[in-house]
């Protein structure tokens, strides 16, 4: 909580001050000192040329519909399991999602064999990220990582990082920087990686020499089965369970966050009483005894659903840090197998 208070705290205090410097953004960025810094940076630990950069940096502009997207609400309302997963696990992306476990079979069965990531699995985050490549975003990357980086202090960190590994990418694949367009936040192609994913990740998995997470759904599929075996991925074991979840415990448990520390044994000594919830009746039965975490998935004026998250549900959201993230993609992974019951198991 104090770590959210503190965030807040310096992004009022920079919406406050911010008219200060409306002019300073509104011109190119080669004009501002800390891009300078990083203009000579660049060149120090990389070797980056450092006129080609002022130049590069020169041509470019802010776009403030950047900002404007990432912007908090300001009025944030109340957060709606409900809502959020009515969004993802819909008809419209279950049918895309079938066609495209259709037409990518063969790759698909591939990179569950080489990673022991289930085929819906990298299908439903694929489809959670950009309905299989119907919205990969239209902003120049570039751009809207430099706007991030030096207009949006609350994470210039982690975009100037993102920056950083972009011209690194660029440089790798001997292409302009400025031909890559993706989200507002910089996330590129079918699984919307950021760049420094791509460099890390990325896979040329359909074989023909160069990665291509726009145009390769092979690469894509390659590449997502690899971020989460390489986030610790655990073949043929749970992701999660929904149980209901009663007692003294249940807060404690869930301000222990969702990194799994606590086997099902121990959350009830704690004074959790669980029973899984199966095929719509709440029966005891057997949950595996594992470390999981208890996951809250809220919806004002409805009862609270609870999950016992597993290794691979932690896993999800080092995709995208949110619980509610990962419910959706386990949710859809889920429709669509029953779309393809003959998966194998």
């Amino acid at each position: 909580m104090m770590l959210r208070f503190l965030y807040l705290l310096l992004l009022a205090l920079w919406q406050i001050s911010s008219p200060l410097h409306a002019a300073n953004r509104a011109t190119n960025f080669a004009t501002r000192d800390e891009v300078r810094s990083f203009i000579a940076d660049m060149n120090a630990r990389h070797g980056f040329d450092r006129a080609e950069l002022s130049i590069l940096f020169a041509r470019t502009k802010p776009v403030p519909a950047v900002i404007k997207l990432i912007m908090p609400p300001k009025d944030p309302g109340v957060r709606s399991w409900r809502a959020y997963r009515s969004r993802f696990v819909e008809p419209k992306r279950i049918a895309a999602g079938h066609r495209f476990m259709q037409t990518h079979a063969a790759t698909l069965a591939q990179a569950e064999q080489q990673f022991g990531v289930p085929a819906e699995i990298i299908a439903a985050v694929i489809g959670v990220e950009t309905i299989y490549g119907k919205h990969m975003g239209r902003f120049g990357t570039f751009a809207a990582l430099a706007t991030l980086a030096f207009d949006y202090p609350p994470r210039a960190a982690l975009f100037r990082t993102e920056l950083e590994e972009l011209l690194l990418l660029a440089r790798d694949e001997r292409r302009s920087v400025l031909d890559y367009s993706g989200s507002y936040a910089g996330a590129l192609g079918l699984p919307q990686f950021l760049p420094s994913s791509i460099r890390r990740y990325a896979l040329d998995f359909d074989g023909d020499g160069q990665i291509d997470l726009t145009r390769s759904p092979a690469d894509a599929i390659g590449s997502v089965g690899h971020f989460l075996a390489e986030h610790g991925w655990v073949r043929d074991a749970a992701i999660a369970i929904t149980i209901t979840a009663r007692g003294d415990g249940v807060d404690k448990l869930i301000d222990e966050g969702i990194l799994p520390r606590r086997t099902p044994a121990e959350m009830q000594i704690l004074g959790l009483m669980i029973v899984k919830v199966d095929a719509g009746e709440t029966v005891p039965v057997p949950i595996p005894e594992q470390p999981a975490a208890l996951i809250d998935l809220v919806t004002p004026d409805a009862a609270t659903e609870f999950r016992l998250g597993y290794r691979n549900f932690y896993v999800i959201t080092r995709y995208n840090r949110s619980s509610f993230y990962a419910a959706s993609v386990m949710d859809l992974a889920a429709a669509l197998r029953e779309r393809h019951p003959t998966l194998p198991r």
